[in-house]
């Protein structure tokens, strides 16, 4: 049986999914008996392993152990392998309610208010709340990608399909989504530039260590900073926010978390917070949007009887 789960991770292209798919599979089938014939192992089998193996473990890492050997069993049996198949009983869970938390649109305004935070931060912040993106794909974009007067740029998004089919592609090999910002954000914009016109949009304010090698893409060609990362821009959020030590304050996530609920709140449909968003199933979107006990209060005064509410 171990070779044809030697052949099947041979067949993934991504790194990463073959060394998360490797950890489950190779388990899997060392629970089951690597001498045995693929044949003799019974779908119960399979579930067994799995609740054996993952069974305690949490809802997101079960799916997770359940999704590999599932592509594993599909693959053979796609290929002619007779084989066993992961049985209805050992069910996908649905994934828990997100406890990211959700930052009113005050304290969000006021934290860009402050005078002790730098333009660079306050731009960078800005515009997580307006697009709703995730931190990654805004820290991603480049000057020269973005539409000004538009106001709009185009993002890498997670997960981005391939235009073709080879390693290494660039980023405009991608399909590339359109994110959308606001007053506030084409504000602050053309100050943090100050006419540099290619490079990354959010940099660092010193210059890359020598030895450390980057792309042309990633380095601003006119003052040579590099391009900030997830885990700066994670570290300048803390500083501002922690209040109870280093790693207690607020996550660059928050902000996509607290824009969809304050739209939501505002009355937006479950199908423009998907396109807002650019969530491809409304369970997520769902996950997204938190109100606020406020909010809920209001609704619930549209129920008052007569004219109560007068």
């Amino acid at each position: 049986m171990d070779w044809r789960a030697d052949v099947f991770l041979d067949s993934l292209a991504n790194p990463n999914t073959v060394r998360n798919y490797g950890i489950t599979v190779g388990k899997t089938a060392e629970h089951l008996g690597g001498a045995r014939p693929f044949t003799a192992v019974a779908d119960d089998e399979i579930g067994g392993a799995l609740e054996l193996l993952w069974g305690s473990s949490a809802v997101n890492t079960w799916n997770a152990r359940r999704g590999a050997v599932l592509s594993w069993t599909s693959w053979c049996a796609e290929r002619g392998y007779d084989g066993p198949q992961v049985p209805a009983w050992a069910k996908r869970m649905p994934p828990p309610d997100s406890d990211t938390p959700v930052r009113s649109k005050m304290a969000i305004d006021r934290l860009i208010a402050r005078r002790d935070v730098h333009l660079r931060e306050k731009a960078l912040w800005r515009m997580l709340y307006e697009t709703c993106a995730r931190s990654e794909e805004i820290l991603d974009v480049n000057i020269e990608e973005l539409d000004l007067a538009g106001r709009r740029a185009p993002v890498k998004a997670k997960g981005a399909q391939p235009k073709v089919r080879r390693r290494g592609a660039e980023r405009a090999d991608y399909v590339l989504e359109m994110v959308f910002w606001d007053a506030g954000t084409a504000r602050l914009l053309p100050r943090l530039l100050r006419g540099r016109t290619p490079g990354p949009v959010f940099v660092t304010h010193r210059r890359p260590g020598p030895g450390k090698v980057l792309s042309a893409r990633d380095v601003c060609p006119d003052t040579g900073p590099a391009r900030l990362s997830y885990g700066q821009a994670r570290a300048l959020l803390d500083q501002h926010t922690a209040l109870a030590g280093p790693g207690t304050g607020w996550d660059p996530h928050e902000y996509r978390h607290s824009s969809l609920t304050h739209l939501g709140e505002q009355g937006a449909s479950e199908l423009m917070l998907m396109a807002k968003s650019r969530h491809k199933k409304a369970d997520n979107v769902r996950r997204y949007f938190k109100p606020s006990a406020e909010a809920i209060a209001d609704v619930t005064s549209l129920l008052a009887p007569g004219d109560a509410r007068r």
